[in-house]
């Protein structure tokens, strides 16, 4: 049997499905292109039924990584896969996805224990392995490779989880996904399912085996490495380990285990370790998902020593206190990389080392925003960097922007906030709010002027504000997260679809600019989710209301300038 482990990374599929963790087109791009750099061997991009959006994505990612890899990459095109329902319909739409790839796949699922066959599915175990077989059958005459994945496999009956995926086998799957879907059992029994399935199912040598394993008791990478051990040999995982409920196997966490104690395991990976770091930070930035200080090998703290014990024992010998060196995992640090005389080669140079490659007007902008903030810092870190890199990723392809803001607080008066917006179709608002603070009075300005223009604002939800680097002149980073105002109200039907969850970041030295434009892109990707950024986004908005707010920016004389009232 090989010792090397396949890396498929559903970042893209399970992890985008963390509340919240919506990503825009050109974000998924952008994390696509960060994996192929990384060197996983499977993209799952997407599963392309679930909607227009999703199928456009991974179209896109089919189309340009799936043919290329990424720029500056030393691996091929990593194999782009789109998941799909044991159905037609999906099945087809999943190909249409991947199609364009150089190495494209179609992975469908099914689930296989009585639990979901009773409650979810309402089917027997005879239509369960009948549909099985028909559909990884279709798959197959539309594509060459084909996983199949038997949902809820830890909480099947083990003979008949064997008898399905003999049945994929036979209908042409090249690779059986054995799923611990939530995350329920523990090293030993996962260990043994895999050993059993290797054991029973004949034919399986020709094909691979897989695991995807859920984090809800704490044991995903546990897990996965039981499955390994025991003969499986590729892991499904995601950055930082995000995805449904508390998340999936780290992929992080795997490749270092394998990588860190290859005497013991005897695995391997292709994973370019020193990517990890900037991979975990690009997908922290796209998602708003914060990663905690002690998070395994991409925390804040993985690499820290404040014992002084610790602090003895790293002075004469690295090994005393740790099994990895930061730079294995790209943590190798500088902290003052550019100042205020550098130029802009100087800077595309230190953004391409850092994984952030921009050029063209982007470097422009970007250039133009890191020498505003050498005026206000003296120094200026890999971490301000890549804040200041996020600003290039917009929160949909249209996004309402912050053409300026004044703000007034204290003790002695009402904290009031007047704020200026640019919508894509060129309209430009103001207006002025009283609130209990100055975020609270920037805010209710803003919705304001989106309730004008486009009928309703979201709910925030969440609001976080930390210190990108030390000191006074630190560069404040703002995620909040709004939720969508429920169809028909807070009392809607109970039938009716969740209200979605969206995320947005800004980052500025003034942390009440940085936290407006956070805002501005969580209702950015609620307002492009409904399609109200559109050219045509006037005609959601009050009758008139466009014109005249263009005919005030027209008449300086006027008491509604701006649509100031």
């Amino acid at each position: 049997m090989t010792a090397h482990v396949r890396i498929l990374d559903t970042t893209l599929r399970d992890g985008e499905q963390s509340p919240g963790a919506t990503m825009a087109a050109a974000e998924k791009r952008e994390v696509a292109r960060a994996l192929a750099r990384l060197g996983v061997d499977v993209i799952e991009a997407g599963f392309p039924a679930a909607s227009a959006d999703d199928l456009a994505a991974v179209r896109a990612i089919a189309a340009e990584v799936g043919r290329d890899g990424a720029p500056g990459s030393s691996h091929g095109p990593p194999i782009i896969c789109a998941l799909a329902r044991a159905a037609r319909r999906d099945i087809a739409q999943a190909w249409d996805g991947v199609r364009a790839a150089a190495r494209p796949r179609i992975h469908t699922f099914l689930a296989t224990s009585d639990l979901h066959l009773q409650h979810k599915l309402r089917m027997t175990r005879g239509e369960v392995l009948a549909r099985v077989a028909e559909m990884v059958g279709y798959a197959r005459s539309l594509c060459d490779d084909v996983e199949f994945s038997a949902e809820d496999a830890a909480r099947s009956d083990p003979e008949f989880l064997c008898a399905v995926l003999g049945a994929a086998l036979r209908a042409g799957a090249t690779t059986l996904n054995i799923p611990d879907t939530v995350g329920y059992t523990t090293p030993d029994e996962f260990g043994a399912l895999i050993a059993h399935v290797r054991a029973r199912v004949p034919g399986i040598d020709g094909a691979v085996l897989s695991v995807h394993c859920h984090d809800d008791l704490g044991l995903a990478t546990a897990n996965t490495l039981a499955g390994l051990a025991a003969g499986a040999r590729q892991a499904e995982v995601t950055i930082n380990g995000i995805g449904e409920r508390a998340g999936n196997s780290s992929l992080e966490e795997v490749v270092m285990a394998i990588h860190t104690r290859a005497g013991k395991l005897g695995l391997a990976t292709g994973i370019d370790t020193t990517q990890l770091i900037s991979a975990s930070r690009l997908v922290s930035m796209v998602t708003g998902i914060a990663v905690p200080p002690n998070k395994a090998v991409v925390g804040g703290n993985a690499f820290a020593h404040e014992s002084g014990i610790h602090q003895d024992g790293m002075l004469k010998h690295e090994s005393t206190y740790e099994i990895m060196r930061p730079e294995t995992v790209g943590a190798d640090r500088t902290r003052l990389v550019l100042g205020k005389h550098s130029g802009r080669a100087a800077l595309a140079a230190r953004l391409a080392e850092i994984g952030a490659p921009v050029s063209g007007e982007a470097l422009d902008r970007v250039f133009a925003r890191f020498k505003a903030l050498t005026d206000r810092k003296k120094q200026v870190t890999d971490a301000d960097l890549e804040v200041l890199v996020s600003d290039e990723r917009p929160a949909s392809d249209a996004e309402v922007a912050l053409e300026g803001m004044q703000v007034s607080c204290g003790t002695l008066g009402m904290p009031t906030a007047t704020v200026r917006l640019r919508w894509p179709d060129g309209t430009i608002c103001m207006r002025a709010a009283v609130g209990t603070g100055p975020v609270d009075a920037s805010y209710k300005a803003i919705d304001a002027i989106v309730g004008d223009l486009a009928g309703s604002a979201g709910q925030l939800v969440e609001y976080a504000v930390h210190a990108v680097t030390e000191g006074i002149d630190a560069l404040g980073h703002v995620t909040v997260r709004v939720r969508e105002a429920a169809a028909g109200g807070i009392a809607a039907h109970s039938d009716a679809p969740r209200p979605r969850v969206f995320h947005g970041a800004g980052a500025d030295t003034d942390i009440i600019v940085a936290s407006a434009r956070a805002y501005l892109r969580a209702l950015s990707r609620m307002l492009a989710a409904r399609g109200q950024l559109s050219e045509d986004r006037t005609a959601t908005a009050e009758p008139g209301r466009a014109s005249r707010d263009r005919a005030d920016q027209r008449s300086e004389g006027s008491t509604e300038y701006g649509g100031v009232r």
